[in-house]
């Protein structure tokens, strides 16, 4: 059988082939957007990671007629309500740098007191053409520093630190980062619900 994963990113067929055992590996060929014909993008209009996430799941099963794997993350503020949310990629505008996004964060938590908690939330779920058949969340807890720190990682990592490891997630190593990781946390249990689900099996 074959197992689309909504993304044109290799990385996460590796990571998903892992997450899959070495018995399942032998029956189910994971592929990626970039091996099927193009087809139009979903209008991922959620107003929650678990809305966007079965928007694309369904969107590419239902284009594909195969079993697929879609996620949607982003950063969750306490003091801000949850933003930036849905919107953690573009909360500045759209097409704004990282940079821009991490100021826009600083000065909108400017006028709340500090500890400033949040969560970097990953929601995957796995879709046949007809219904979402599962889904399962992965989250770090953390809070968003005054700066930044570390060079690693990408988006708001210079500014979330992990109190239980004392650095921020720019701060970690690769190892460090996949072992905590959201979406890591989130697929190994949405692979867990499918192989119980009997939705892997040849």
């Amino acid at each position: 059988m074959r197992l689309l994963i909504a993304s044109k990113n290799r990385g996460k067929v590796v990571e998903i082939r892992a997450l899959l055992g070495l018995a399942l590996q032998k029956v189910v060929e994971v592929v990626t957007l970039t091996e099927l014909p193009p087809v139009e993008q979903p209008r991922e209009d959620g107003k929650t990671f678990a809305e966007n996430a079965r928007i694309k799941a369904l969107h590419y099963a239902k284009a594909h007629r195969i079993l697929c794997i879609a996620d949607d993350s982003g950063l969750a503020v306490e003091p801000l309500g949850g933003l930036p949310g849905v919107r953690s990629a573009r909360f500045a505008g759209e097409g704004v740098s990282d940079a821009a996004n991490n100021a826009h964060l600083l000065h909108e938590l400017a006028p709340f007191p500090r500890p400033w908690k949040a969560a970097f939330v990953c929601v995957a779920a796995a879709a046949l053409p007809q219904r979402v058949v599962a889904e399962a969340t992965g989250k770090v807890e953390g809070e968003i520093l005054p700066e930044g720190r570390g060079r690693d990682g990408f988006g708001y990592d210079p500014l979330f630190f992990v109190p239980s490891l004392v650095k921020t997630m720019a701060e970690l190593s690769t190892e460090e980062k996949n072992r905590l990781s959201h979406r890591g946390q989130a697929l190994r249990a949405l692979i867990a619900e499918m192989k119980a689900a009997g939705l892997l099996l040849s």
